[in-house]
């Protein structure tokens, strides 16, 4: 999301008349620095409220965000810059637990490794996305609606989340708060 936001808020800024560079680049940085935010709310609810529900829903948020952000393309500018900064506060409070679910629920003598390998996969997938979302937005003519490619991944991911949580192995997550 955040390798591309500058493209799209130029172009969501130009749809609504407010075309200034300098605009575009301080949403960017708001929605980038709502990632610290997002990241210190994911583990005060983790704590709280279970790693795993906490997860699925910054997942949640994320994914209708990555769709809702379309629609609001040539919005009002606040909804824009609303949606863009909740969605940089979701998309990153989520990273963080999936770290911790490894640490907690892998097998001690790999935590290393399969702590390596989930960030591994995870920055390829981030990698494939990054390369996709321009692409995507060539196809359908513009940048309007191209993050509608980063909607699935959240979805599936809460889901599988949710499934984890209804697993005995979760009470081993969050203090046992799953």
């Amino acid at each position: 999301m955040w390798a591309w936001l500058l493209a799209y808020a130029r172009a969501g800024l130009e749809a609504q008349q407010h075309a200034s560079p300098a605009l575009a680049s301080l949403l960017t940085f708001l929605a980038i620095a709502a990632g610290v935010g997002g990241c210190l709310l994911g583990g005060v609810l983790s704590d709280r409220f279970g790693r795993s529900l906490t997860t699925a829903g910054m997942m949640m948020v994320s994914g209708l965000c990555a769709m809702a952000v379309g629609f609001v393309f040539d919005g009002p500018l606040w909804l824009f810059v609303l949606v863009i900064v909740v969605w940089g506060v979701s998309v990153i409070g989520d990273s963080a637990q999936f770290s911790a679910a490894v640490t907690e629920l892998g097998d001690r003598r790999f935590v290393g490794t399969a702590v390596s390998v989930q960030l591994g996969l995870g920055f390829a997938l981030t990698v494939l996305a990054i390369w996709s979302v321009p692409h995507v937005a060539a196809l359908l003519g513009g940048w309007r609606w191209a993050f509608l490619l980063l909607a699935p991944g959240p979805l599936i991911g809460a889901a599988a989340m949710l499934s984890l949580r209804r697993l005995p192995v979760a009470a081993r997550t969050a203090g046992g708060k799953r």
